[in-house]
């Protein structure tokens, strides 16, 4: 029997690309992401491990390529067992005052909006017994990540309130806090930390991967 699939929204890098590692023992790997060099890397990973994978080099800021990529995956795979975003946009820190109009906008096309329609798109190849799985930020920092934390709360309200729609129907929405990891986005919230004393991302994800009982 084929392994069932696994979306990834955010993959190329970071806690995404270890997560579709992981994952890719149990799961054909959907990976996407704008970048196609970290895909090609993140596929030599997992062919190194006797995982499968399909690229997606895609914006998830383009509705239109979402579309063609749910429609596509649909006429291969009917379903997604299992979708995992971790995709997300940090804005550069600064105080509330200096708030600048073009990250506002980028972030609220990345973290919002594109969640929003991303749901809608890939909910019709989810099951009852998928599971859709998402992460909170709970390292945000208090001074200069308003843009940041502002949007981070407004996508995990959308799925927060999909959550509640779903109990009855399904599919099961996982909403995960990951231990502060040594990722690219915590360097910018956090430069010149001492890295050491935080969780490595391959070990964090695999702890992630243990609570979704898959």
């Amino acid at each position: 029997m084929s392994k069932p699939a696994a979306l990834i929204t955010g993959a190329s890098r970071g806690l995404g690309a270890e997560l579709a590692q992981i994952l890719s023992q149990t799961h054909h790997i959907i990976a996407v992401s704008r970048t196609i060099g970290s895909l090609e890397a993140l596929d030599d990973r997992i062919k190194k491990c006797g995982g499968s994978s399909t690229l997606a080099p895609i914006d998830l800021t383009d509705e239109n390529a979402i579309a063609k990529l749910c429609r596509s995956i649909f006429d291969r795979w009917r379903k997604v067992s299992l979708w995992v975003h971790t995709a997300i946009h940090a804005a550069p820190l600064g105080p509330v005052i200096t708030i600048d109009n073009r990250d506002w906008e980028k972030s609220i096309q990345n973290n919002v909006t594109a969640l929003a329609k991303l749901i809608p798109m890939v909910s019709p190849l989810l099951e009852e017994d998928s599971k859709a799985v998402f992460f909170e930020d709970t390292t945000i920092t208090k001074k200069f990540s308003s843009i940041y934390g502002a949007t981070k709360a407004a996508q995990i309200h959308i799925v927060k309130t999909w959550e509640e729609e779903c109990k009855s129907s399904g599919p099961q929405i996982y909403i995960l806090r990951p231990n502060p990891m040594p990722t690219a986005v915590r360097a910018r919230f956090y430069p010149g930390e001492n890295r050491k004393h935080l969780q490595s991302v391959d070990i964090e994800a695999k702890r992630l991967v243990s609570l979704l009982d898959l």
